[in-house]
């Protein structure tokens, strides 16, 4: 009976020491595993789906609002933005430069944002988009499946969203997905769809 004691007492020390070691290995490797995947990578269950439906006021002082029924017909980017949005101000150059070249047109959400902030910001640094929609209590930007912003997305002619980006576009996002791309969706060619993460 002694040795059966012993024996479990045994056991019980031992457990004391594999149980926290075991978890920490398990923690390590999943920590590790973690560290060779994509960051952030979110993907959206909007891929290859329709727009929601919705309609939205303009940007104060602009008079062209932004509904599902202005996504179709012609390829676009929608872009979901904010005067608060830090990321939004490094991203903004790019949009203005797309602007500049006509390459495609760039509609703006404006993401639960103060109407006066979210003119004067357009005022001041410029307003790239062609139409913008004040979403301010962010029920629109909800449906749409967005984190946070800036995001930006690519719709299709047929007015279903082709890719989700996340993050402040960078021109490497530009050069390598965005405008490939859109010249795929224009030509009606198959292409990946995707979700990308900056």
């Amino acid at each position: 009976m002694t040795e059966v004691v012993a024996t479990r007492s045994a056991v019980g020390r031992r457990l004391v020491y594999v149980v926290p070691i075991t978890v920490f290995a398990l923690v390590t490797a999943m920590f590790a595993i973690g560290l060779t995947l994509t960051p952030g990578e979110i993907p959206s269950a909007l891929i290859d789906k329709p727009v929601p439906e919705f309609a939205l006021p303009p940007v104060k002082g602009r008079t062209l609002g932004l509904s599902s029924a202005d996504l179709r017909g012609e390829v676009s980017l929608v872009n979901v933005f904010a005067s608060w949005c830090v990321a939004c101000r490094a991203e903004h150059p790019l949009l203005m430069r797309l602007k500049a070249e006509g390459d495609v047109p760039v509609h703006g959400l404006n993401y639960k944002d103060q109407p006066d902030d979210a003119a004067e910001w357009l005022d001041t640094r410029g307003d790239p988009y062609t139409r913008t929609g004040v979403d301010l209590d962010g029920r629109v930007a909800i449906d749409w499946g967005v984190y946070g912003v800036p995001e930006t997305f690519v719709i299709g002619k047929d007015g279903r969203i082709a890719h989700k980006h996340i993050g402040a576009l960078t021109q490497n996002d530009l050069d390598r997905t965005i405008l490939p791309l859109i010249s795929r969706l224009r030509e009606n060619r198959p292409g990946p769809n995707a979700t990308s993460v900056r």
